[in-house]
């Protein structure tokens, strides 16, 4: 059931404000990550393995997995507010599990309890192989506060 409510989809309005958010981040732009799903509560941000985000042993770096994880789990959260709202970090916890590795990485941000000011996320990332194979490299939990969006 927990597969069936990650593949559903956002409403177009919702996809459209999270795709044009996601578009002014220039740290998502620069690691060349991109959003693969959006879902109500649940955001999926794939990440191609390539030289520039890894380090020197060659999986991807922490920071990369890790960035790709606050993200996802700041974009699941803010599909359940209005357009007024947006969202920043308080805290997250992440661990690594592995060594990411793989053709790419799949960050997916879910909500785990949402909250008129305060929300919680859980946070995976895996490595995904050429084959479809997925292994989960990293794991976490945030914590997001609401915020008016600036302007308003």
């Amino acid at each position: 059931m927990e597969e069936q409510i990650q593949q559903k989809q956002a409403v177009p309005e919702i996809r459209d404000r999270i795709g044009a958010s996601f578009g002014r981040q220039g740290l998502m732009a620069h690691l060349g990550a991109r959003l693969a799903h959006i879902g109500p509560g649940c955001v999926h941000i794939v990440l191609p393995v390539r030289p520039e985000v890894t380090q020197q042993h060659g999986f991807v770096h922490a920071g990369a997995t890790s960035a790709i994880a606050d993200s996802a789990g700041g974009y699941a959260a803010l599909t359940l507010f209005d357009e007024e709202s947006e969202v920043l970090t308080v805290e997250y916890k992440i661990n690594l599990l592995a060594p990411a590795a793989g053709e790419y990485l799949e960050a997916v941000g879910t909500v785990l309890k949402p909250g008129r000011t305060l929300s919680v996320c859980r946070l995976e990332v895996y490595g995904v192989q050429a084959d479809g194979t997925r292994k989960l490299v990293a794991n976490g939990q945030q914590t997001l506060i609401r915020a008016q969006s600036p302007g308003r």
